[in-house]
């Protein structure tokens, strides 16, 4: 959570400012990327339903979700605008959705790759960069946001990318009015399970992240 309490924004409004100068890009290049992924894979796999929508591009504006962002800010999880692909125009169709769903989790993984090993570099090559705290601060949290997206969109759940596979390996196992109801109520399903992790203090974003800066953590220290 970028702001874990409101009152922290009144008690110490400077720390929470410089704070937000740190994370918002963060914030904006992750979620444009994300998008731009989707837009790019539905375009190469023969949809350019995105691309002429004006979604193909890196300028935010285009993918920003207000509601989404805000929650990025206050609740440490949170969405852009969906990218508008017609499956119907994929050269084939299993392989076109499967690519366009892993699209936006892939480039939140290479972010992570990135930062993470710029962070083993700096910790085996030159460690007083640490003291550089913008940087590092920076570098901390494309990693954290970037595994918050990548999990919490492999979530098979409506109307998350995840879904979207899940959907694929099972619409021929599970009854047609299985999806309807996930269509119908993925929304509602989402928001009670990111409730449900919130009120127990445990969710597998958290867990993944752990694992992520335990692994860089031990890189550093070889």
């Amino acid at each position: 959570m970028l702001i874990g309490n409101l009152s922290q924004l009144f008690s110490n409004p400077g720390a929470v400012l410089m704070q937000l100068a740190y994370t918002i890009p963060v914030i904006l290049i992750s979620l444009t990327l994300h998008e731009w992924a989707h837009a790019y894979a539905a375009f190469r796999c023969g949809d350019p339903t995105a691309r002429n929508l004006g979604r193909m591009t890196l300028n935010p504006i285009a993918h920003i979700d207000p509601i989404g962002f805000l929650s990025l800010l206050l609740l440490g999880f949170g969405w852009a605008k969906p990218v508008p692909v017609n499956s119907r125009n994929f050269t084939n169709y299993k392989v076109g959705e499967t690519v366009v769903s892993l699209a936006g989790v892939t480039m939140n993984f290479l972010l992570v790759l990135l930062a993470g090993t710029a962070l083993v570099i700096i910790g085996r090559v030159y460690p007083m960069a640490f003291l550089n705290t913008a940087l590092i601060t920076i570098l901390v949290y494309v990693i954290s946001l970037n595994v918050t997206l990548m999990v919490f969109n492999l979530f098979p759940v409506y109307p998350l990318d995840g879904y979207h596979i899940f959907e694929l390996l099972f619409a021929k196992v599970l009854p047609v009015r299985f999806f309807m109801f996930m269509h119908r109520y993925g929304y509602w399903i989402l928001i009670v399970l990111l409730l449900l992790f919130n009120r127990l203090g445990f969710s597998p974003i958290s867990v993944v992240r752990g694992w992520v800066f335990e692994i860089i953590n031990k890189l550093i220290a070889i």
